[in-house]
């Protein structure tokens, strides 16, 4: 079993691609290309972290260990962010996923009203491979039967929890979405209104979770407004290929503390 160094050190590499912004309502704001070289240094005992964006000044990073707010699964996949939401300060987290050449990273971040001010999609593939261009993710690509494996990780360094799940979505009558969602002993349904690539759930009528389908396969889910004193959740969904994707929640309790990161991979079987 890899350790977290040892994790981290999947994502070494040259990757080229691009940072594309979008707005609260997943409206295209900007796209720069990009270039992040992760290379270890100092006889291997460090690694350095340099991030070229056009029109950017170059950003250059040298650490020897990981932050607390960074946790790594086995293959690579990875989310930092914010450890305990605070009243009055910013709020957000990066996820990141590794296929093969190819890595897809999302950032989301929160004003200090709980309000989401920016949605970054980050699209790489390993400099000198071929780019897998992916279709924009859509509801059609969701409908149907999944099963998929979870990996859970705490910050307290406990054991990983690992577990099953069975999703199915379809569509009713009105032309909603409906989601019933199974893990453990639990089973969830909850209903989404489609409004061309948002999907909001009203699981929570007064605090909505809302979904935004983008480009590369991708999806952010997050909550309409992040509040104290309430459990809450943010998500990132990659759809690597049809028919299989990966989802990494990061979970945080009632009093703001990050407790657990969960990454799914999912595989649609009907």
């Amino acid at each position: 079993m890899r350790n977290q160094w040892e994790s981290f050190l999947q994502n070494l590499n040259v990757w080229v691609g691009s940072f594309t912004q979008f707005s609260p309502q997943g409206e295209l704001l900007e796209d720069r290309p990009s270039r992040l070289t992760l290379e270890r240094i100092n006889d291997g005992q460090s690694a350095q972290l340099t991030l070229q964006r056009e029109g950017l000044e170059d950003l250059v990073l040298e650490f020897s260990t990981l932050s607390r707010s960074i946790l790594f699964f086995e293959n690579g996949a990875f989310s930092q962010g914010t450890i305990q939401f605070a009243p009055f300060t910013e709020f957000g987290a990066e996820f990141g996923f590794i296929h093969q050449n190819h890595r897809l990273r999302l950032v989301q971040l929160f004003n200090q009203d709980g309000n989401l001010r920016s949605l970054t999609l980050i699209r790489e593939h390993s400099e000198g491979s071929d780019k897998v261009e992916r279709p924009p993710l859509t509801v059609d690509a969701l409908l149907g039967e999944w099963e998929g494996k979870t990996v859970t990780i705490f910050p307290d360094s406990r054991d990983p929890v690992t577990s099953t799940t069975k999703m199915q979505l379809h569509l009713n009558s009105k032309g909603h979405l409906i989601q019933n969602l199974g893990f453990g002993d639990k089973n969830i349904t909850s209903t989404a209104k489609i409004n061309g690539s948002t999907l909001e759930f009203d699981g929570n009528p007064e605090n909505p979770i809302r979904v935004l389908m983008l480009p590369g396969g991708a999806s952010a889910t997050f909550p309409v407004k992040v509040q104290l004193r309430q459990p809450l959740f943010l998500e990132s969904g990659w759809l690597v290929e049809p028919g299989w994707r990966q989802r990494m929640v990061r979970s945080y309790d009632d009093k703001g503390g990050w407790v657990s990161l969960t990454l799914v991979s999912e595989t649609k079987i009907k």
